[in-house]
């Protein structure tokens, strides 16, 4: 599985203003179902699975990097949305640091397999440190999205 396969160009937010783990994930949502065609469910829906699958455990993986995901009620397909805070904000992450970049992932109820292909893929490409500081660099969606589809033709 390629990360393009899943993260299109308009699903890229260059810059997230909110400075808390809920608003990030909040902008996120709002992003993910007013710019997705795939996604039908409403804002606060989206928001309210991520902030249930975080109740479970922080997805601060670590470096800098959240994988927030979930599944959505009548999705019919894997969509990412991919979103970038400069000023980084505290996520109870695994090493405590701030989160910087974030990767949302939400899916289908019946696509644990896809799913778990897309985290592994997402999280392979995200522990580059090179490429995450590229993707810190970078000033906006275009060249974001570039640098994604450059790295996923390296591996």
């Amino acid at each position: 599985m390629k990360i393009c396969d899943i993260l299109k160009q308009p699903m890229i937010v260059a810059e997230l203003h909110a400075n808390d783990k809920e608003g990030i994930l909040r902008e996120m949502a709002l992003h993910l179902s007013g710019a997705s065609a795939d996604v039908h469910a409403h804002a606060d829906e989206v928001l309210g699975a991520l902030l249930t699958r975080e109740r479970l455990g922080s997805t601060g993986v670590g470096e800098g990097v959240a994988i927030p995901h979930a599944k959505i009620p009548g999705l019919r397909s894997l969509v990412a949305c991919f979103g970038r805070t400069l000023q980084g904000v505290p996520f109870d992450a695994i090493d405590y640091q701030p989160v910087r970049l974030i990767f949302v992932l939400l899916a289908p109820e019946n696509s644990a397999g896809a799913h778990l292909k897309a985290l592994a893929r997402i999280s392979r490409l995200l522990k580059n440190a090179e490429f995450r500081t590229r993707l810190m660099e970078l000033p906006d969606q275009g060249t974001l999205y570039q640098a994604f589809v450059d790295e996923d033709g390296r591996h």
